[in-house]
This record gives structure tokens, C-alpha cells and sequence, in this order.
């Protein structure tokens, strides 16, 4: 009996310890009021701020407003490469073709169609076909190979479907898109992505337009030449290129922004040229590699555009631009890299004023700058240009076309400064006089170099 009553009181007491020990553990002790409490950290947000869309559901809508305005284009080339008498023998009687295809964009409902230039380069024959597989020959309208765009124009009694232009400008880094095309000859593919970049430079090639839209949405062989659209189902670019060492998607692809298209497209039609508006500076995007070439210079900003020459005459020097001026924004467009400069002129044209906002001596400036045409020519890789009063007493003569930039593809021959007279034998009035020429076709060229001697080069 006393051994049992020891053992409930062993137990009573162990309980009470127990409970003691449970309340002394799980009750939260009182908050100081002076304490600051513990932040609260949300695990996710249901809401947007400041307007910025968020991730749709699907892109159904999106992509219905697009896919039957992309066509699948097909070029034809005959080439003269593989054709030889052996052809003959085994009854061969034309020289063979070669098929090349991509994509295009119908922006108009009476059949004008954008494509890139290298879909349809060298083509002889161009074929479109619809999303609802009509096929109609294209004609082809005009190309501008600095920006990589061509633009063709089919026949039709009906209204077509097609995209309207969106402002790439106001695009962000972020915004989800869609790549429209015919990869691999899968007609109408669509796939998504956001954009990655802007105002991309890849600087492949100094003689093209090198200021991308860059996005992750698949794009592959055949797709260049389709759209680029946002979730409202506008054009915001033309896609263009891929960076691969495989050949095929890894991860980047590039388009061509869509203001810079519309405008391309319209002096196409309208023209039929490019019209090109003009700052009339020259310098460098200012970063560390910059400053360290150029210490003199004393440059305090990690970013801009450096004004190394203002070019006489035209809108820069007129507005009151000086050399040493730092270029920080034109209009809303923040100067970061060059390739935000020339994308962002290339949407402009001759007559069209923008406001930069510039930095002189530690102050900022802002001044309106008309841009002005530009009065030179590309030609066999030179650039050519009218002769100035200037230039017409200087050289005794006023006839002929000045040698503004050389280049380098004649190993110093033809010199920067030097007037070109007479291309095969024939002679040359004004810049106007060389559409007549096939660059394939030029024997020889007569000019006078800097020094006043009139020399004959054959090519």
C-alpha cells in the first residue's frame, strides 16, 4: 500500500513539472512596445504596379491576331555555278535552280509584304504562300540592305490579313513576345519568349544595321523575315538573326525593331530608297576602354556619346552642337551605346526635328536639331558624294563625283579626297549617274587623287 502511494505521488509530481516545463516553452513572452517588431516578407504578389502587364495565362489571342498574316516566302535563283558541257551528256539542257525560303509579314491589306533582304537576295523568281495555302508570285517593291529589309508586293482582289505596326520603342526588357515564321519549312510555328535586350549591337558587319531587338523566343533557319509581336498581336519587329555554333536556336535571337521597319518600308514604297536623317556629328560611345584610349579628355561620364566633329552645314552645327559635347538622350532615348543612337535615327527622317539633351563643362543642355539628308552615296564600297563649291575650285573643274570615304578596298589606290570622272569611259555628272552602273560590270575607273593627278585604275 505504501509502495503504490509512492509511485502516484512520483507521477502527480512528474505531471505538474511537465506542464510547467510546456507553458514555460510555448507561451510567447510580452512585445516591448519600443521594440521595432520582426519585418513581415510576402511570399507573392497578386497584384501589378505602375501598369506593367503580367504574364497572360496563354497567348491564344495573340497569336490568332497574327498567324495568318506571316507567309511562308519562297526564292528561286538560277545559278550558272555547276553548269559545264558534261551537262549535256546527261541531258541537261537549262542550268539548275536554287530554292531558298523564310518568312514574311503581310502589313497591309492590299498585299504589301516586309521580309529581309537576305531571304530574297539575288532571287529571280519570289513565291508567297498564305496560312490558308494560297500561293501567289510576289513582286518585289524595293531593299534596303544597310537594314536588312526588303518588301514585296503581291496581287489580290481580297483583303488580306495583316499586322499593324507597334511602337518597339516603348518596349521593355521583360515583355513577353512571340516569334511568327516558318522554321525548317513548318509553316505557321509560333513560340514565346520575352525581350532580352534592346538596342543590341552584334557588330558582325560595320555596312548593317546593328541595333537589335534581342528575345529568347525559339527562332531557327526560315524564321527570318517572320514577326515579332507582343501580347496585343502587333508588329514590334522583324526576326532577323541568330547567334549559334551549331547552326541552330541556342538560346538568342534578334529582330529588327518595328519603327525602324515601318520606316524602311514606307521610303521603300514611297521613294524607293531609304531616307536617312542626320545628326551631322561624329565620335565615340563613351565606356571604360574609351576613357582609358583617350585620357586627355577628361571624361567624368561613364556614359553618352562623345561629339569628337560636328559636320559643317549640317543640323548639329547649326543648333549649336560643339565638339567635346557629351550627347546624354535624343528625345525620351537614353544614350548608352551607339547602337542606341543609330536605331534610334534610323526611325527618322530628313526634315524631322529631335530635342538632345546634352552635357557642356558639367551642365546640361538641351537644344532641337533638324536632321538633315544624306548627301553621300555607298558605291563599291566607297561613299561618293556631289561636288561643293568648294570642291569645284579646289579641283578647277565642275564636273564629276567626290571621294568622301575610300574604305579600304583598294589598298590605298583611290584615295579619300579624290574625284571620280568617267566609269568605263563614260562620264560622271552627279552622284545620280551611278545607278546606271553594274558594280559586276565596272572595268575601269578615272579619277584624280588629292595631289591633282589623273589616273585610269582597272578593276
Amino acid at each position: 500500500m505504501k509502495t503504490t502511494l509512492q509511485m502516484i505521488g512520483i507521477a502527480l509530481v512528474s505531471s505538474f513539472i511537465t506542464v510547467q516545463l510546456v507553458f514555460f516553452f510555448t507561451t510567447t513572452p510580452p512585445v516591448d512596445s519600443k521594440e521595432t517588431p520582426p519585418p513581415v516578407h510576402r511570399a507573392s504578389y497578386a497584384y501589378n504596379l505602375g501598369g506593367t502587364s503580367s504574364a497572360p495565362s496563354n497567348f491564344v489571342e495573340a497569336a490568332g491576331k497574327s498567324i495568318d498574316a506571316v507567309v511562308h516566302v519562297k526564292n528561286t535563283t538560277t545559278s550558272n555555278d555547276s553548269f559545264s558541257p558534261l551537262s549535256y551528256f546527261y541531258g541537261q539542257r537549262s542550268t539548275p535552280n536554287r530554292i531558298g525560303t523564310g518568312s514574311g509579314v503581310i502589313v497591309s491589306p492590299d498585299g504589301y509584304i516586309i521580309t529581309n533582304n537576305h531571304v530574297i537576295e539575288g532571287a529571280t523568281k519570289i513565291e508567297v504562300t498564305t496560312n490558308n495555302n494560297v500561293r501567289y508570285t510576289a513582286n518585289l517593291v524595293g531593299t534596303d540592305p544597310y537594314t536588312d529589309i526588303a518588301v514585296l508586293k503581291i496581287d489580290t482582289e481580297e483583303s488580306l490579313p495583316y499586322l499593324y505596326f507597334g511602337n518597339s520603342t516603348t518596349m521593355q526588357i521583360g515583355e513577353w513576345v512571340l516569334a511568327i515564321g516558318n522554321p525548317f519549312n513548318l509553316n505557321s510555328t509560333v513560340t514565346a519568349g520575352i525581350i532580352s535586350a534592346k538596342a543590341r549591337d552584334l557588330n558582325a558587319r560595320d555596312d548593317m544595321n546593328q541595333s537589335f531587338l534581342q528575345t529568347d523566343a525559339a527562332v531557327n533557319p526560315g524564321n527570318s523575315g517572320g514577326a515579332l509581336v507582343n501580347t496585343a498581336g502587333e508588329l514590334i519587329g522583324i526576326n532577323t538573326a541568330i547567334t549559334s555554333m551549331s547552326g541552330g536556336f541556342e538560346g538568342y535571337s534578334f529582330a529588327i525593331p518595328s519603327n525602324i521597319a515601318r520606316k524602311v518600308f514606307e521610303d521603300l514604297v514611297e521613294y524607293g530608297s531609304t531616307q536617312k536623317g542626320l545628326l551631322g556629328v561624329r565620335g565615340a560611345a563613351i565606356s571604360p576602354e574609351y576613357k582609358d584610349q583617350f585620357p586627355q579628355l577628361e571624361l567624368t561620364e561613364n556614359e553618352g556619346f562623345y561629339i569628337a566633329q560636328t559636320i559643317e552645314g549640317m543640323g548639329a552645327a547649326r543648333a549649336g552642337i560643339q565638339e567635346g559635347d557629351v550627347l546624354l538622350k535624343v528625345d525620351q532615348v537614353k544614350i548608352k551605346q551607339f547602337s542606341d543612337l543609330t536605331g534610334y535615327l534610323e526611325s527618322k527622317r530628313p526634315g524631322d526635328a529631335v530635342e538632345v539633351l546634352l552635357k557642356r563643362d558639367g551642365k546640361e543642355k538641351r537644344l532641337t536639331v533638324t536632321l538633315e539628308k544624306n548627301q553621300s552615296v555607298p558605291f563599291l564600297r566607297m561613299s561618293l558624294k556631289n561636288l561643293a563649291k568648294e570642291d569645284k575650285k579646289a579641283f578647277g573643274i565642275d564636273k564629276g563625283v567626290l571621294v568622301e570615304d575610300a574604305g579600304p578596298y583598294f589598298n590605298g589606290q583611290i584615295e579619300t579626297g579624290s574625284l571620280i570622272l568617267d566609269i568605263n569611259g563614260e562620264r560622271i555628272y552627279s552622284v545620280e549617274d551611278l545607278s546606271d552602273f553594274n558594280p559586276r560590270e565596272i572595268d575601269w575607273i578615272t579619277y584624280i587623287n588629292p595631289s591633282g593627278e589623273k589616273i585610269r585604275l582597272r578593276l
